[in-house]
């Protein structure tokens, strides 16, 4: 069987729900959406409190029910784009499924890590308790997600696949901690003549986790 190329598999999930001319983002905390993945699955995505969106680690070819959703752990909180959650809605991507109570997980906010450009020391932001700097490969961080805003149609379906962990995902896929830093390690494998993508000599590599 031919596989279909990306630009097929885009316009399928953009057809996989009614497309609404005037759609907006709705970003009221405990607002679930379901989201066109890649390879035709749809993953499911609550607004937190601190208007992010967590998704779940559920999936399937057809809509479940919110409560069959909310009763699934979340398997990552990421901040997306509003403007493009609305361009989402309006050209079929995402479908908001209604206001739900909000997932337990979701009611604050997630640890975040801000890891400026040429650095390997990093911020980290934690709910109720105030900034504090470590190494990027500090242990304790690495399930935490680097700060980022993603696209709703261009980036999520990736992030989704690379986060459900089923099937192979894009290398340049990024997210929490570990990812980050691996996908630098692979930006370094694959061009070494470029001097902005060398490690700098006291980087730690990555290994592999210890659930892997």
């Amino acid at each position: 069987m031919l596989k279909s190329c990306p630009l097929q598999r885009a316009m399928q999930a953009s057809d996989m729900f009614e497309k609404i001319e005037k759609a907006r983002a709705d970003m009221t905390p405990g607002t679930l959406y379901a989201v066109a993945g890649e390879s035709g699955w749809i993953y499911y995505g609550q607004v937190s409190s601190d208007k992010s969106v967590g998704f779940f680690r559920i999936r399937d070819s057809e809509i479940l029910s919110g409560e069959g959703v909310l009763a699934s752990p979340i398997m990552s909180v990421v901040s997306v784009s509003y403007p493009s959650i609305g361009r989402a809605l309006r050209s079929g991507f995402w479908k908001r499924l209604g206001r739900f109570s909000l997932a337990s997980t979701l009611k604050f906010p997630h640890p975040a890590v801000q890891w400026p450009v040429g650095t390997l020391t990093v911020t980290v932001h934690q709910h109720g308790l105030p900034p504090y700097d470590t190494r990027v490969e500090d242990p304790k961080i690495q399930a935490f997600e680097q700060m980022a805003v993603w696209d709703a149609e261009y980036h999520i379906p990736k992030r989704l696949t690379a986060d459900f962990g089923a099937e192979p995902s894009e290398w340049h896929v990024s997210g929490p901690i570990w990812r980050a830093r691996r996908v630098k390690e692979e930006y370094a494998a694959r061009f070494p003549d470029m001097p902005w993508h060398r490690l700098p000599s006291d980087w730690v590599l990555v290994g592999f986790r210890q659930d892997e």
